[in-house]
């Protein structure tokens, strides 16, 4: 497989002879305000460019997504992608939400699906804290989100963990599946007064221990304006734990082939 980062959580996935667009965030610089309530939130986002041509990250065969928050699902990917474009969607609220913006060839991968050879199955995420997630309002904005893994007899099994703090149900998930390659979002992106809502350095760590031979792919840094563990940080967390032979912190625009 090989694995280009985008932007963000924007990611291009060859698997299996088929190239999946994840997460399209796909607005020019700076294009929207800072998301509210969040820390940082003065800053506008996305913080960086788009390092690839549309044309490029559109010559695909589906977008893979796992959530509609704006900084997975923005509004230049709905202007952008085509409208028959295939997208595998976590659940029938995002299908219906597609299908309001106009996209016509929906397909939910929560119980699992097959395309092309390549299964895909949803795995739980909570994005965000018990705490948070007893305030009503907050937990409607956060909402349902999604991982997925993706399998195929010619390529290691592969775990997008998605949107997450570290749960038990990721923990047993990764026990049960032991995938080859995981990729975690690491930006540690924080709300105001409930802290971390995804994964940061230490999440790293504890992936390695539960799969020590796995392939970790870092993702989800350096491009929104609530995320506080940067790429530079979270390499010198993996230097300092010597975890450099299995963990890729690839910059925008960058390939990992695995």
């Amino acid at each position: 497989m090989h694995i280009t980062q985008v932007r963000n959580a924007t990611q291009l996935i060859q698997y299996a002879g088929k190239t999946f667009l994840v997460d399209p965030m796909l607005a020019e610089k700076a294009a929207y305000p800072g998301f509210p309530g969040t820390v940082q939130s003065h800053l506008r986002f996305p913080t960086v460019d788009l390092p690839l041509e549309m044309t490029t990250l559109l010559n695909i065969d589906a977008v893979l997504l796992t959530h509609t928050h704006l900084d997975h699902w923005d509004e230049a990917a709905v202007k952008q992608i085509p409208k028959d474009t295939l997208v595998f969607v976590q659940d029938d609220h995002d299908a219906q939400i597609l299908r309001s913006q106009g996209f016509t060839n929906l397909t939910c991968f929560a119980d699992g699906v097959t395309f092309e050879g390549i299964s895909l199955t949803g795995t739980a995420c909570q994005h965000g804290s018990d705490a948070l997630y007893q305030q009503p309002e907050l937990a409607e904005r956060l909402g349902e989100v999604t991982g997925v893994i993706l399998s195929h007899p010619d390529e290691e099994t592969l775990y997008l963990v998605g949107d997450s703090i570290w749960t038990p149900a990721i923990e047993a998930t990764m026990k049960n599946v032991q995938p080859g390659v995981v990729i975690l979002n690491t930006g540690w992106a924080h709300v105001l007064g409930f802290g971390p809502i995804i994964m940061g350095q230490e999440d790293v760590l504890k992936t390695h221990q539960i799969l020590p031979q796995a392939q970790i792919v870092a993702t989800h840094m350096d491009a929104v304006n609530h995320t506080l563990v940067t790429r530079q940080t979270l390499r010198e967390y993996v230097a300092v734990n010597v975890l450099g032979e299995w963990v890729h912190i690839p910059e925008d625009g960058e390939t990992i082939r695995l």
